[in-house]
């Protein structure tokens, strides 16, 4: 397992406090780790320095040298050098923030031993792995090493020239491969969905079948029986036994879309899938078990979440094996010429056109664009622009774009949560609408039941008038 055949892996653990220092060491130890153990960064670079750590696990928050300081102080060292982050006050926004960096994942105290041992031994092996570069008459590698695009990604990751694409998929080749959970974070419509099918495709499971289930868009009532299956009338109009989606991903990726959604009784059965392995069909008195890779995804901010007492924190650290934050469009804008092309160009051969094109000044007018429905309302509106324009090109004046008064995107540097972002994209989503809940939740791309949902916990309320 380590990096260094014949020695156990060696594993630099740095945090101000001598308690949590004293029970990390312990429990690593206990797992076969070897382990260097340093109360400040300063220490801990001091270390690193005569004894090289496979992998380092770091308390964001440190006298003197934060976490954050000697993350980077490392990684212009050893670019490739895994980095598992500590917090208990940092928010979402700061985790991904690093994580973009080039941390490899980041854990929330309080936090479950179990859940580190195996998430640095994910890490060892992926990084064990042979890649193309170690193959004998393999160019030497020039400066930090970056994982390179897949050759084919799902439409809405093409035009990934943007640093930001690079490194999330980066972090997909270095995931895939892995068994444990992942938990894919990012604002609605910057296309989750395809990144989850790309872990799938890039994973050893690629050959079994990649089961979707939106629990947004399932009515509370009816997602029990269509995740676990029901037996013939185990309750009213259950007129056949019914196999649930999560027998259906057996041998491949269970995919939870909007995972935030589901109500307390599901995340109790759904905890007891992801502990035990085994469901119970209802009406059923027989356990089966299942082996699939679960991979969930959400727009909403988790932790918030928990704190309130609206998800279970023992469910979110089984579904966070492996965070993976899929940035918007605005932290992309590189990435928005070649995703309108590819919009344009699918949309021109479903419909049996000409190819499109599309002019600079229109190009000019969607870079400008804050895309508070990202991805999704890019393809919606040059969908739409290609209806519109004449002679198969493409102007600014065939562009619907309507930002919203009040809503532009946070200043430079200001962070705000996954919430923060959801609630501006419903807001912005609901004027561009006049209100008319069955175009946003189109716009949104979610059900306007899931709509209904988002506008109640918000609070949201229409303007005088509507």
């Amino acid at each position: 397992m380590s990096p260094n055949p014949g020695q156990d892996p060696l594993v630099l653990v740095v945090d101000d406090d001598p308690a949590i220092l004293q029970v990390l060491t312990a429990r690593l130890e206990a797992a076969g780790f070897r382990v260097l153990a340093a109360a400040s960064a300063e220490e801990a670079l001091d270390l690193a320095l005569e004894r090289p750590p496979d992998l380092v696990v770091s308390d964001l928050r440190l006298p003197g040298m934060s976490g954050q300081e000697l993350f980077l102080a490392l990684h212009r060292r050893r670019p490739g050098l895994p980095v598992v982050l500590l917090t208990a006050h940092g928010t979402i926004a700061d985790a991904v923030a690093m994580v973009k960096q080039g941390a490899a994942d980041y854990l929330t105290k309080p936090f479950d031993g179990r859940e580190l041992v195996a998430k640095l031994r994910a890490l060892l092996e992926t990084a064990a792995a042979p890649s193309p570069a170690d193959a004998p008459g393999a160019p030497a590698a020039v400066g930090p090493a970056v994982a390179p695009a897949p050759a084919t990604t799902p439409g809405s990751m093409v035009g990934g020239s943007s640093p930001a694409m690079a490194q999330l998929l980066a972090l997909v080749e270095r995931v895939a491969p892995s068994p444990l959970s992942v938990l894919i974070l990012g604002e609605s419509g910057v296309g989750k969905e395809l990144v989850a099918r790309l872990l799938h495709q890039k994973s050893q499971r690629r050959a079994g079948p990649f089961v979707v289930v939106d629990c947004g868009a399932t009515p509370a009532n009816l997602l029990e029986s269509e995740l676990f299956g029901h037996l013939k009338g185990s309750f009213t109009h259950a007129l056949r036994d019914k196999k649930g989606l999560i027998a259906e991903a057996a041998g491949g990726t269970l995919f939870l879309d909007e995972i935030g959604n589901i109500s307390p009784e599901m995340q109790t059965r759904l905890l007891r899938f992801l502990q035990e392995g085994v469901i119970r069909p209802l009406g059923g008195n027989r356990e089966t078990p299942v082996d699939a890779r679960v991979v969930a995804a959400t727009n909403a901010d988790l932790p918030a979440l928990i704190r309130r007492g609206e998800f279970r924190e023992d469910l979110y650290y089984r579904l966070r094996g492996i965070t993976v934050p899929v940035p918007p469009l605005r932290e992309r804008r590189e990435d928005i010429p070649g995703l309108a092309r590819h919009f344009a160009a699918e949309y021109a051969r479903a419909a049996g056109l000409p190819a499109l094109e599309i002019a600079p000044e229109a190009f000019d007018r969607l870079r400008d664009h804050p895309w508070p429905g990202n991805v999704r309302e890019l393809k919606q509106v040059i969908q739409a622009a290609a209806v519109l324009c004449r002679q198969g090109r493409i102007t600014p004046v065939d562009l619907q774009l309507e930002p919203g008064p009040g809503l532009a995107p946070a200043p430079e540097g200001e962070a705000l949560s996954l919430e923060d972002h959801e609630r501006q994209a419903l807001e912005r989503a609901l004027h561009q609408t006049g209100w008319v809940v069955t175009q946003a939740a189109e716009l949104l791309g979610i059900s306007r039941r899931a709509l209904h949902y988002k506008i109640k916990r918000y609070n949201l309320t229409p303007p005088p008038g509507r």
